[in-house]
């Protein structure tokens, strides 16, 4: 499907990408403690909320 080249080629890339990512997170985390305090709530209430519907979906799915 893929050459070995290509999948070398995308190994690198997803190391190179995931160390800039870093990186660049940890060169603005002042900016982000700054300026999103309190976020973490809003993830962990649409986490609730997906889960929520998980569950009224299997609980309501006729057998």
């Amino acid at each position: 499907m893929f050459s070995q080249g290509q999948l070398i080629f995308a190994g690198l890339f997803v190391v190179a990408f995931v160390i800039l990512m870093i990186f660049s997170y940890r060169k603005d985390l002042k900016l982000h403690r700054k300026y999103y305090k309190g976020s973490l709530f809003i993830l962990i209430g649409f986490i609730i909320f997906i889960l929520l519907l998980f569950a009224l979906k299997t609980y309501l799915q006729p057998e």
